[in-house]
């Protein structure tokens, strides 16, 4: 039996066992025997309309079922049109395999026609880089899901020559081990314990390592039992529910969040770095506390070799587990932050983000989620309104929300949409894009429509790149190449296959919404704004 696999079919049938179910790609000559193998191993093989969409697709389905993703591309511009969502799992984390066509080594000597070094130009936005060979297929396979999967997670490339894709190859059982989840040494954890107990005004910053490693249970017993009030990330949103008492809400991105929460991060006598990857924030928040004069812990998965904060503690090892040794048995008797700034800081954000504008961006957020079930899923492309987004969607799943925050690249929403929907039919699933993003991305509605997936894709339309144009305006500079015509993008949805609509009020909004979630057919919804709707807002 074994005699008769393929290097390709060894290294399918290794993706099928660590869960893959779904591949997205657009396919040349050179990767015909690999798509072959993908499905002969039970995954299916999904056609985008560019290679960047098929990874962000695919990052979708990963956010729904937790395995790598599989992008497939052909040699020359297929496998660069992936560099950008590459490089964005790089710095989002996101285990990705990275799978391209390429020609035989000693055929590349001779033949030049789209012919170039592939691992060179991965090498720089992956975790690594290999190319296949037969003899070896299963120990490539075994170390290109164990590098991508490990702590922290990333993309992985793996060039895959024609004729060995078709090889004789044999399976050989190689597995290495899971590395063990480790603890803090009982020094480390009784000086933490120490100043936990110690603590009057405690806060926590919660990142996306927690999500990555489930520590959501963990999270919500450890902050329980010391009354530490937290901050996430956007991509750690809903870890715990954000109407949690002792909530903040999300950071990252926004100014006038920061004013309200940078400030009660230098009143705090014990910040809790808590799987914080600072990857998502804003220059703002480099050396956001001073840890000359305030007690710091920081729990990551790996050494701070990012230096945008320090910490007087540093602890490697097992959030989850630190956690729970850290967690008393009966909760602190005295209570934290005893004159009332958390309770200040919470009605002042609330305050800064309100959900009652009539119109606008702040309007069309604010509608979407009464309108929605609380049970929607959202992703949100990168612009002026995923900051606003970002502070007023609440989140009460892990993963509830999903967005390029490491890279912040333009474009992903739409296609994220797709994947998501793909992997969860039974969900109601809604992206939110710039006019300028949904441009980037709109010949993939072809490929919501092809399969058949009913995602609601929300466009706010201002015919402006609205946050450099913003800047433009702070920095009192003169208006260029931030403005464009105004499209029919309801037309568009139409001209694809789905449903397609304009509105201009919420009441509009709102009619549209209900009548997107009873169809069986994708919806745009062009949200009609004037420019300038998020001066003060962000």
């Amino acid at each position: 039996m074994t005699k008769d696999l393929r290097a390709a079919d060894i290294l399918a049938r290794r993706l099928y066992e660590a869960g893959c179910r779904h591949a997205f790609g657009m396919p040349g000559g050179e990767v015909l025997t690999l798509v072959d193998a993908l499905e002969t191993a039970g995954i299916a093989f999904h056609l985008a309309k560019h290679e960047n969409a098929a990874g962000f697709m695919g990052e979708g389905v990963h956010h729904a079922d937790g395995a790598p993703v599989i992008l497939v591309a052909t040699l020359g511009p297929g496998a660069l049109n992936g560099v950008n969502v590459v490089a964005n799992a790089h710095q989002d984390r996101v285990p990705m395999l990275v799978l391209t066509g390429c020609v035989d080594a000693a055929e590349e000597h001779t033949y030049t026609h789209q012919v170039l070094d592939h691992r060179a130009v991965f090498a720089p936005i992956t975790k690594a880089t290999f190319r296949l060979n037969a003899e070896a297929a299963e120990v490539i396979a075994d170390k290109a899901l164990s590098i991508a999967t490990e702590p922290r997670n990333g993309p992985v490339h793996i060039d895959v020559p024609i004729s060995v894709a078709d090889s004789p190859a044999r399976e050989r059982n190689i597995r290495r081990a899971p590395a063990a989840a480790t603890l803090p040494d009982k020094e480390t954890r009784a000086q933490a314990q120490d100043w936990l107990s110690q603590a009057k005004r405690p806060i926590a910053i919660i990142g996306l390592d927690a999500v990555a490693e489930g520590a959501g249970p963990a999270l919500s017993a450890f902050l329980e039992a010391h009354q530490i009030p937290f901050v996430t990330t956007y991509k750690a949103k809903g870890i715990l529910p954000e109407d949690h008492p002792r909530c903040l809400g999300g950071a990252g991105l926004s100014p006038l969040a920061d004013k309200h929460l940078l400030p009660l991060l230098k009143e705090a006598d014990l910040i809790l770095s808590l799987g914080y990857d600072p990857i998502e924030m804003r220059p703002g928040w480099r050396d956001a506390w001073e840890v000359r004069t305030q007690r710091v812990i920081e729990i990551a998965p790996e050494p701070n070799t990012h230096y945008m904060h320090q910490s007087g503690l540093n602890i490697v090892a097992s959030l989850p587990l630190t956690l729970k040794a850290l967690t008393p048995e009966t909760a602190r008797a005295s209570q934290t932050w005893p004159l009332g700034e958390v309770g200040r800081t919470r009605a002042a954000l609330a305050a800064a983000f309100p959900m009652e504008d009539t119109w606008g961006p702040a309007g069309i957020i604010a509608e979407c989620r009464a309108s929605l079930p609380p049970e929607t899923l959202a992703t949100a492309d990168s612009g002026a309104h995923r900051i606003l987004f970002s502070q007023m969607w609440t989140c009460h799943e892990p993963r509830g929300l999903i967005q390029s925050s490491g890279l912040c690249t333009m474009g992903c929403a739409l296609p994220m949409a797709i994947g998501r929907k793909l992997a969860q039919p039974d969900r109601p699933v809604v992206s939110f894009s710039g006019d300028a993003g949904f441009l980037m991305v709109a010949g993939d509605l072809a490929t919501a429509a092809e399969l058949n997936v009913a995602p609601i894709f929300v466009v706010f339309a201002d015919a402006s790149l609205a946050l450099i144009e913003l800047k433009q305006r702070q920095r009192q500079m003169t208006n260029r190449g931030v403005d464009f015509a105004r499209h029919d993008f309801a037309a568009m949805g139409r001209a694809f296959g789905g449903n397609g609509v304009t509105v201009r009020d919420r009441t509009e909004l709102r009619a549209a919404l209900r009548q997107a979630l009873a169809s069986d057919r994708f919806t745009v919804i062009s949200a009609e704004i004037e420019p300038g709707g998020y001066d003060g807002r962000i």
